[in-house]
């Protein structure tokens, strides 16, 4: 249920933490691989470095900000194997930390465009030829920022739900051509996303205690549930949001 053999998949922001995650994970399970991010040079890297595990990988840069680079990714992975099965929209940021009140127009439009717009420009271009070879899973990065309030990363929170109704109305309208969309809401991954905070002891000694697992999550955590929406181990599964938090929203 698990194997990906012969299916071909994007994953934005692929060379570093959760998303370089994902990518191994489905590249491990057979699937063809586009890396991707927005310096070329660390796409060519990790795709060599996966390359050679012996898994089948392409480097395709890409920022996200820009709609003719998220053309140019799916004409891409289109042109060297012809069809698209899996999508993973990774690529996220948040540049501010502090009150939603202190939060530039530049900053606001920062996020919103880059974790928003674009996931909604890269599905719009790549479900039609998800479901014209039959269908396939789309998968969006949420987060458990979307689901409660927040007083240092509202807006990359607001973001975040977005992104989870996003896959919901998604999931209604491809459903009927094959084409399933769920979203994943991580908690806290120890990535350089969250460096700032991890390498704070206290900080750092109360999040583990304050989770069930009694743990920070690793991207491999992550990788392993975007593993399961690829595949057809989830195939009754759509418009879904994953929380993979250790337990912190429920204790």
């Amino acid at each position: 249920m698990f194997d990906l053999k012969d299916k071909v998949a994007i994953v934005t922001g692929s060379t570093r933490g959760i998303g370089r995650a994902i990518a191994e994970h489905l590249a491990r399970a057979g699937a063809k691989v586009v890396i991707s991010s927005r310096k070329a040079d660390a796409c060519e890297r990790v795709a060599g470095e996966l390359a050679a595990e012996g898994l089948t990988v392409m480097a395709v840069p890409c920022h996200v900000g820009y709609k003719e680079q998220l053309h140019h990714l799916v004409d891409a992975t289109l042109e060297k194997w012809g069809r698209l099965d899996i999508l993973v929209c990774n690529a996220a940021t948040n540049p501010v930390y502090g009150p939603i009140a202190d939060m530039t127009d530049e900053a606001y439009d920062k996020i919103m465009n880059t974790n928003v717009r674009s996931t909604f420009w890269l599905c719009n271009r790549a479900l039609p030829e998800i479901a014209r070879q039959g269908g396939g899973s789309v998968i969006l990065l949420s987060s458990i920022a979307g689901l409660h309030g927040n007083d240092v990363i509202g807006i990359y929170g607001v973001s975040k739900a977005a992104e989870a109704g996003l896959a919901r109305h998604l999931a209604v309208e491809w459903g009927p051509r094959g084409v399933r969309i769920n979203a994943i809401a991580p908690g806290l991954i120890e990535t350089d996303f969250a460096k700032a905070l991890l390498e704070n002891p206290d900080w750092r000694d109360r999040a583990e205690q304050n989770t069930p697992l009694r743990r920070i999550g690793q991207p491999d955590d992550i990788a392993g549930v975007a593993l399961f929406l690829a595949s057809d181990a989830s195939a009754y599964v759509t418009g879904q949001v994953i929380v993979a938090d250790g337990g912190e929203t429920i204790s």
